[in-house]
């Protein structure tokens, strides 16, 4: 594998993708090749927790489009790139609010950022499962300030921007694609 894509999405108050934030990585040095940044309309429009953080600034311009649209826009991207393997924190949440993109192989980046074998920036004092696991506080913002040392890191809950920070983890983390896989 040449090249792979990072998704993150938000969601409506009604459980409806309102945006997808996808970035196109580089396999051998993890650097960022393509973003992409979707805002789904009309569903965006019914609001969400998030809704106020659709047009950050620092996420540039959205395509706003319909699902169908931005799923097929996503697709292309993919074949352009020849990316068949999909990343995501917490993977069951995006690979099931997006099942047309079921062609894409996906994995899961909690699957080592939350367990101490994988992720040494995990204090040996903290609380874990049998199986390694953190019990608590494993989510991307947490686990970016561990492994970033940067405390005031707050996550954005902006799809693009969100999609950019799990790169980083994976970049942090410093595992090869193949851990992952």
């Amino acid at each position: 594998m040449s090249k792979f894509i990072v998704i993150d999405t938000e969601t409506t108050w009604y459980d409806e993708v309102m945006s997808i934030g996808a970035v196109v990585a580089d396999s051998d040095t993890m650097s960022l090749v393509e973003t992409k940044y979707y805002i789904i309309d009309p569903e965006f429009r019914r609001g969400g927790m998030y809704s106020y953080v659709l047009r950050h600034p620092k996420a540039g311009k959205p395509l706003i489009c319909k699902r169908s649209k931005a799923i097929e826009d996503l697709l292309d991207c993919g074949a352009r790139h020849g990316v068949s393997d999909c990343f995501a924190y917490n993977v069951k949440f995006d690979m099931g609010h997006l099942p047309e993109l079921s062609e894409f192989r996906w994995h899961d980046i909690m699957k080592l950022a939350a367990y101490r074998q994988y992720n040494c920036a995990i204090p040996a004092n903290a609380s874990l499962c049998s199986t390694g696991r953190l019990k608590s506080g494993y989510g991307v913002e947490s686990i970016l300030r561990l492994l970033s040392g940067d405390c005031g890191y707050n996550e954005t809950h902006n799809a693009l921007l969100d999609a950019i920070d799990e790169l980083r983890i994976m970049v942090l983390l410093g595992h090869s694609i193949e851990k992952y896989i």
